[in-house]
């Protein structure tokens, strides 16, 4: 039970995130936290990264100050930078531009490539939402784009390996069951990606949690 409403709450603080790049954001999930964070959920929120934030929408949702189809403007999670009446308005210098550019268009599909490419002082810019921020950017620039979702992949797949590697050689908690069972997804769309030792990765991760 207890790992249940832990994979609970990581779930609706993940949509929380990510609420800016599904389809009706806000309106879509707000019924979704009012349907599911009963107390223990809300409890359990409380101890993840901006968990406190979403229990405050929550309650908000809940005594009607908030409406279903919006959030208050100082809870939106990265600072609203991600909303969607926000994304439009990040601009680039021409020299910015230039950097970002030039970093997509010779990008190298390997960790030491990612390095490079997350160094640029343009990736910088964005912070920890740099994904996002550039995802957003190069949308209406559709040769960019199609080369910047292999930066997009490749960046995932590395961060799932690593942290897939480091699960599995920590002792197993409730709380990491939960986070790898919510996560597993990702994990089976992105380890396949390095052949047979991804796959291989893949199985230990699942039975690593089944034990």
């Amino acid at each position: 039970m207890k790992a249940k409403i832990r994979a609970t709450a990581q779930k609706l603080v993940n949509l929380y995130r990510q609420a800016h790049v599904i389809v009706g954001e806000w309106a879509t999930v707000n019924p979704i936290f009012i349907n599911e964070a009963d107390d223990a959920v809300i409890q359990e929120i409380s101890d993840l990264p901006t968990g406190k934030m979403l229990v405050k929408h929550i309650e908000n949702l809940r005594s009607g100050k908030t409406s279903m189809d919006s959030i208050e403007r100082e809870l939106l999670p990265y600072g609203g930078m991600m909303a969607g009446e926000r994304i439009a308005s990040i601009n680039l210098t021409p020299a910015q531009w230039a950097e970002l550019e030039h970093g997509i268009e010779n990008f190298i599909p390997t960790q030491d490539g990612l390095n490079a490419f997350t160094a640029l002082n343009v990736v910088n810019r964005f912070g920890e939402e740099w994904q996002n921020a550039i995802t957003s950017l190069v949308q209406t620039k559709p040769q960019l784009h199609e080369k910047w979702v292999t930066i997009n992949h490749t960046f995932n797949a590395y961060r799932l390996w690593n942290t897939a590697n480091e699960v599995i050689s920590q002792p197993l908690t409730d709380r990491v069951r939960a986070q790898v069972q919510s996560d597993m997804p990702e994990y089976e769309t992105y380890l396949p990606m390095f052949g047979d030792s991804g796959n291989e990765l893949l199985n230990k991760l699942r039975t690593f949690i089944a034990v």
